[in-house]
């Protein structure tokens, strides 16, 4: 089956079979078979197929728009008709015709169904007509034994000086303040199909040139011919009541036709003015993984809290502002925070910040407390690291604990991590960095390092060395899982052992708090922990009470009958009611664990729930398709992964049925306007085109991550 994309190529003649322009001229019908483009019935998309019926509807409002007739769906094989009416269009065959599909199911506001149907370019003669009908025919029968309706287009081939795509919105950026063209030299064939990537131009929404990619790529099109794409442009949005796909070409003497309108079927998600920029910033150091809803009550809302009265104490953001917007929230299960509270990214205006007396006013107010905290927090660190270690040291095996007592030990690990989150942060603003041979995960690779080296396997190391914490996630819902030996057998340069701190005990004197309250007796060989400085020793706790709270909630879900993965499910209320004696919530069994979701990318912005990441400059390839994907390389040859992205060369339209069901796409060269890349946007596929040598770079089996919006590759599960 031919499955050349819509071409317009070179070859037609005029009416004397000089080459030329093709001048728009009445057809008459000659029979059911056939349908002149401007009778009425040609505009309905029923009968005519969407593609014509739109060309219809532009020629009927003056839009420059080729002649033609329709086969409709359904006609009758009356041949006598048939041939009068090529025999007119193509001037007894000295003229070159194009057959196109036009089918209801395409082009239309849901789907364009690009390059799905055949199309057949430059056909000469009778015989080369009907088997080009035919062919177009025959491409409704699709791969899945349906068959959609379809009527046949057939026009005159015009010769291209300039062809491509417009779209009368910026589908790529979300703008529907901005057009986007794509120019090649002849027709757009060779870009809706990704043979060519054109000079595209971004343009103002009354046609000024705002830039174009290449930068000094030669002038394609002029400043005129652009001002005339932007009239057809807003010509035909007021004509189809939205911004449209348009195929386009000017011809020999510079007229402007139009080949193709359609629906903008997919546009990328586009941030609100002064949506927040999120990012999982330091907070992705204590909460890596993805989260149940469960963890993000026990672990992301305290972590918020405290985050929250840290800045307030030091003045660094308005209250008001504190009390309505998280400082860290979860998108998609994960961890993020807003960087510009945790100024970790410079304020938007820098010149309107320096005149802004609200900051000022904020420092002056706090810095009589942040000069009286600062040598007042080691102390009150160590205060509070002395009472957690007693109330852990307290808590009995949560096995002896009835119920109401289970949820009263939450509710204590809860409030508890605000104020270590709190401290902690301070800790980190206000003092001095510990030395690398004094921080908590330092300690914690040599007391590893050292209890592999005496034998002992990892399911007791935590047992033996509470420490060993700081290097594991939380996680109620499987094994904590330890570095592997070769990340963690060699400590840090000047690292003092286990047994050289061992006469620093904490305030407390407990030798390993953790231990006790999980009804852990202390091993032989359990050492002290060691004493850290303030901000480590606030980090560990801050773990331990973590997993103090993944041990109660382990032994609730035993006492209610439910696995790990369930009791992740509920919410706070929830487990804390059903802990109070209450029912467990309805529909808790028909309750599904959330679809993994990829790993955030370093800055981004909320679109409607979309992640958008933030551009920045110099990445390599072009995304295409906005959203963010991590899988398996695929060439598309042999058994497909689960999570395939597929990375080829070009945007071969033949590719398109292996969209459905990918994770992502990369291509080596390709344009935002290719058939492919709409479809990509349109399955919400994160696409990537202009990645450089990416075949080679990518070999198939090998893991990617693709982010469709900035249009960085990067090997790997995570940049």
């Amino acid at each position: 089956m031919t499955t050349l994309d819509e071409r317009h190529g070179e070859g037609a003649r005029d009416g004397d079979g000089r080459r030329g322009e093709v001048a728009p001229g009445p057809v008459e019908a000659y029979g059911p078979a056939t349908v002149p483009l401007e009778q009425p019935v040609a505009a309905v998309p029923r009968a005519a197929g969407s593609k014509a019926a739109n060309l219809a509807r532009a020629a009927g409002a003056g839009l420059p728009v080729l002649p033609g007739f329709v086969i409709p769906d359904g006609a009758g094989t009356d041949e006598t008709a048939l041939r009068r009416a090529w025999d007119e269009l193509s001037d007894g065959g000295a003229r070159s015709l194009v057959v196109r599909s036009s089918s209801p199911q395409e082009d239309t506001e849901e789907s364009s169904l690009a390059g799905q149907f055949a199309s057949v370019l430059d056909v000469r003669g009778w015989r080369a007509f009907r088997t080009a009908v035919a062919t177009v025919l025959d491409s409704a029968h699709r791969p899945d034994g349906s068959t959609a309706p379809m009527a046949v287009l057939v026009q005159p081939m015009l010769t291209a000086r300039v062809g491509g795509v417009m779209f009368g919105a910026d589908p790529v950026e979300g703008r529907a303040d901005r057009m986007l063209v794509s120019a090649v030299r002849g027709g757009p064939d060779t870009l809706v199909s990704g043979e060519q990537a054109g000079t595209d131009y971004w343009l103002s929404r009354h046609g000024r040139l705002l830039r174009t990619d290449p930068p000094r790529a030669d002038a394609l099109l002029t400043r005129s011919e652009l001002a005339h794409l932007a009239r057809l442009a807003r010509q035909a949005r007021r004509v189809f009541g939205g911004p449209q796909d348009i195929e386009f070409g000017f011809d020999a003497d510079g007229r402007l036709w139009l080949f193709q309108s359609r629906p903008i079927t997919a546009m990328a998600a586009r941030p609100p003015r002064r949506a927040r920029l999120l990012g999982p910033g330091p907070v992705a150091e204590t909460l890596p993984e993805q989260l149940a809803p469960l963890e993000e009550d026990l672990w992301v809302a305290p972590m918020a809290r405290g985050l929250a009265a840290a800045l307030d104490i030091g003045g660094s953001a308005p209250r008001r502002l504190l009390r309505t917007v998280p400082v860290v929230t979860t998108v998609g299960g994960r961890a993020a925070a807003d960087l510009r509270l945790l100024g970790t990214v410079p304020p938007r205006h820098r010149w309107l910040a320096l005149l802004n007396p609200a900051p000022g006013a904020r420092r002056l107010g706090s810095a009589w407390r942040v000069g009286r905290l600062s040598a007042a927090l080691p102390g009150l660190a160590t205060d509070l690291v002395a009472d957690v270690d007693a109330r852990l040291a307290r808590i009995p095996s949560p096995a002896a604990l009835p119920l109401p007592a289970l949820a009263t030990e939450l509710r204590w690990t809860r409030a508890v991590l605000v104020s270590l989150h709190a401290q902690e942060t301070l800790a980190g603003a206000l003092l001095r960095d510990p030395p690398k041979n004094r921080t908590a995960a330092g300690t914690a690779l040599t007391a590893l390092s050292e209890a592999r080296a005496r034998g002992v396997p990892d399911d007791q190391v935590v047992a033996e060395e509470p420490v060993v914490l700081a290097l594991t996630a939380p996680s109620v819902r499987g094994r904590r899982r330890l570095p592997p030996s070769s990340g963690a057998a060699v400590p840090e340069p000047g690292t003092p052992t286990v047994e050289q701190l061992g006469h620093e005990q904490t305030p407390t004197g407990h030798p390993a708090p953790l231990a006790v309250a999980a009804g852990e007796r202390p091993t032989p060989h359990r050492s002290p922990i060691p004493a850290l400085p303030p901000r480590e020793a606030l980090r560990l706790r801050i773990r331990w009470v973590q997993e103090l709270q993944v041990r109660l909630v382990r032994e609730a879900a035993r006492r209610l009958a439910l696995d790990d993965g369930r009791v992740g499910l509920l919410r706070w209320p929830e487990l804390v009611a059903a802990l109070d004696g209450g029912a467990l919530p309805g529909g808790l069994a028909e309750r599904v664990p959330s679809a993994e979701s990829p790993p955030l990318p370093d800055a981004f912005r909320l679109a409607d729930g979309t992640v958008v990441a933030e551009r920045s400059d110099g990445d390599e390839g072009r995304g295409v398709s906005g959203g963010r994907a991590v899988g398996t390389v695929w060439d598309g040859t042999g058994a497909r992964p689960p999570d395939a992205v597929l990375v080829v060369r070009t945007l071969d339209p033949a590719l398109a049925p292996l969209l459905p069901g990918l994770t992502g796409l990369v291509a080596q060269t390709g344009s935002p306007l290719s058939h492919l890349a709409v479809l990509a946007r349109e399955f919400g596929l994160p696409a990537v085109v202009g990645a450089t040598d990416a075949v080679r770079r990518f070999p198939a089996g090998s893991r990617l991550t693709v982010d469709g919006t900035s249009g960085d590759v990067q090997p790997g599960d995570a940049p």
